[in-house]
């Protein structure tokens, strides 16, 4: 989701931040850049209290000009999630007994700022009658990194994930291994009587 921004120049050299789409979001910074992170913040706080009050939460406009904040994939699915949520005229209780959890799980998943796990959120979607499909597209100008300096010689190359998972294996062995020896030794800081 990409909600555009209007950032204007304030009276006292600040930037002012407003949102077209929620104009409860409202906040500024002292350079561009700072108000646009700001906005971020703003702008989730508007959303979530959208969420807390039962109220619609507007769908992003056209993007005018180059000003915009765009929500990460998490936050999009949760309000995606309250939104089917309200198209259904489903509240949060009955999710709560469609999913069979209980009511402080539910308002964790439709809450912004909560790290829910992908499966929760597919779980209550499924309740709705919907299902969550992941789309990764190509960003723009963004290809693979430049190497800088030379590169090495192929068949000097170690092979970092097989050297790793070896090395992990023998580590875990070592500790399984040490792990059977100390539970006859004392352990550390044990006082002697």
């Amino acid at each position: 989701m990409r909600y555009p921004v209007n950032l204007t120049k304030d009276d006292n050299q600040t930037y002012l931040v407003t949102f077209p789409d929620v104009p409860e979001a409202v906040t500024f910074g002292d350079t561009k850049e700072e108000a646009l992170v700001q906005a971020h913040d703003a702008l989730l706080t508007a959303l979530d209290a959208c969420i807390r009050h039962r109220k619609n939460i507007p769908s992003p406009s056209a993007a005018r000009g180059d000003a915009f904040v765009e929500l990460p994939a998490l936050e999009t699915t949760k309000i995606e999630l309250y939104r089917a949520m309200r198209q259904h005229e489903v509240g949060k209780a009955e999710l709560a007994r469609r999913l069979e959890w209980h009511l402080p799980q539910v308002d964790r998943v439709l809450n912004v700022r909560h790290g829910s796990q992908l499966d929760q959120l597919e779980a209550a979607f499924g309740a709705l009658g919907k299902k969550l499909i992941l789309n990764v597209v190509d960003v723009e100008g963004a290809g693979r990194p430049k190497r800088k300096g030379p590169r090495m010689p192929r068949r000097n190359r170690v092979p970092g994930p097989i050297v790793t998972t070896a090395l992990a294996e023998r580590g875990l062995r070592r500790h399984v291994a040490d792990a059977g020896r100390r539970t006859s030794a004392p352990k550390r800081g044990a006082k002697k009587r």
